[in-house]
């Protein structure tokens, strides 16, 4: 056997192929995001019997022990990615399990605050399946039966839910965190659950033309400001606590940060295409502008020798990564969300796109490349993209878990962005809306509704899936090694 050969051998018997991306190909794109869907699509647990259609489980860590579960939210954004999966490559693989999964989570009230979920009820939770509800109004995702719930309806039932709690009495305006007052954290009012309720409300005003969602988009935008969420320099913090009504918490989140940027987008396309009102497209260019250039310094160029590569900087381990990352279950999905938004903007805004094109292009490179662990066959992604390889991410199914997988699916999807139709309207759409949806009285108590965390073994049996390694493809290469 020839010396040179050998590194090929170990590189083989690892299995730790990194995923094949060029940024220049857009067959080269879609088989990327087509692997990384399928590695999400094998953490979906719908052969175990205890399975819910919408419900990842349990986590089961490298030792094979289960750890805490996947919260019912990251599901939900979960089908959100993989409708852009659909709407950007054509492939339907994953069309039965999403419509499955939007349409068995609504609840009675058609509003997704289902019963199923008594572990978990934010209103970021419940906002994150209305915006995949509502992204599949706006791709043109194969409408339910006519006898089931509509996308956009669900969309709109979830928004009318949500400015009913809009809460003047303390900080003058805001949603709270969670919905019920026996839940920790009602007393916190976030950006992610007020920056998705401007999102939906800018995003169904487009697709209705009706200005009642867009007045409310421009009152928590005016809110977010004047709260400080939104900060003067448009960085884009967590949150503040009630009583104090002042930001208690700057940490900054990628997720955060590209929710209000896709709201202020969709604001932007509203006034420049659909209305055609020239002042007020100019004023949210303006904030959209400034949004966008805020995620530049914390989500992508440090100066650390990582250029346009996106990084969960508040929990990721920056160069020379002396210290072990801190992301936990939730965080570890950000990035797919900002990849995600950064699409949007791309669609709506064309003065954004140099700027987003530039990072996206780096940070799926980045990714594809840190796709190379040996876990569930290979090709299994790490959380930090700036390492440019796997690293070792302790989260999911034998290693490499949920957010990982759809971080790396959605960057590498993001990339087709340019030859994707533009979002619906109604004009061009097909969902059936419903504008008084969810305006009326919940049927569900707060003590069905109650938060208390996710799904663990008390509840389900454990989610364990193993998978076997290429040593067929390692045996069978080696026999021709041998022989050359």
């Amino acid at each position: 056997m020839k010396l040179s050969l050998l590194p090929l051998l170990l590189t083989l018997a690892g299995c730790a192929w990194a995923i094949d991306l060029n940024p220049d190909d857009n067959e080269s794109i879609k088989s990327a995001a087509g692997i990384a869907a399928g590695k999400l699509r094998a953490l979906y647990p719908n052969t175990e019997s205890w399975f819910i259609p919408g419900e990842f489980g349990l986590i089961q860590t490298a030792d094979g022990k289960n750890d805490q579960g996947y919260y019912w939210w990251e599901a939900g954004a979960a089908m959100g990615g993989w409708i852009d999966y659909w709407a950007f490559t054509g492939d339907d693989t994953y069309n039965d399990i999403v419509s499955e999964a939007l349409l068995f989570q609504v609840g009675p009230d058609e509003d997704y605050q289902p019963p199923n979920q008594t572990l978990a009820l934010g209103n970021d939770d419940q906002a994150f399946w209305a915006i995949a509800a509502l992204a599949a109004a706006e791709r043109g995702f194969p409408d339910p039966p006519s006898d089931q719930p509509q996308w956009l309806a669900l969309a709109q039932a979830v928004f009318n839910r949500q400015v009913g709690r809009w809460d003047e009495a303390a900080c003058d305006g805001g949603l709270r965190w969670q919905v019920f007052s026996s839940n920790k954290g009602y007393d916190y009012k976030n950006s992610v659950s007020n920056g998705l309720l401007f999102n939906m409300g800018a995003r169904l005003g487009r697709y209705t033309g009706n200005t009642t969602y867009i007045d409310w988009a421009e009152k928590v935008w005016a809110w977010s400001l004047s709260n400080g969420l939104v900060s003067s320099d448009y960085k884009v913090y967590d949150g503040s606590h009630i009583p104090e009504c002042v930001v208690s918490s700057k940490i900054q989140w990628s997720y955060n940060a590209g929710i209000y940027l896709s709201g202020a987008a969709a604001m932007y396309d509203y006034y420049n295409t659909i209305v055609a009102n020239t002042d007020m497209a100019s004023t949210w260019e303006t904030e959209t502008g400034k949004l966008l250039n805020a995620t530049d310094e914390p989500f992508f160029n440090r100066n650390d020798g990582t250029p346009n590569i996106m990084r969960e900087s508040a929990c990721e381990s920056p160069p020379p990564y002396t210290r072990t990352p801190t992301c936990n279950t939730d965080q570890r999905s950000f990035k797919a969300y900002l990849s995600r938004f950064f699409a949007q903007t791309y669609q709506y805004c064309p003065f954004s796109r140099d700027f987003i094109m530039t990072r996206l292009r780096a940070s799926a490179v980045a990714a594809a490349k840190s796709c190379n662990g040996a876990d569930n066959g290979g090709n299994t992604c790490g959380l930090s993209w700036i390492k440019q390889t796997y690293d070792d991410s302790p989260y999911g199914i034998a290693k490499g878990g949920v957010g990982e997988h759809m971080s790396a699916m959605e960057v590498f999807q993001s990339l087709l962005i340019p030859s994707v139709k533009t979002p619906n309207t109604e004009k061009t759409g097909t969902s059936k809306g419903d504008a008084s949806k969810g305006s009326g009285t919940s049927s569900l108590s707060a003590d069905e509704l109650k938060q208390t965390g996710p799904t663990t073994t008390g509840d389900r049996a454990g989610a364990g899936i193993l998978t076997t390694i290429c040593l067929g493809a390692l045996l069978g290469l080696t026999y021709w090694l041998i022989r050359e």
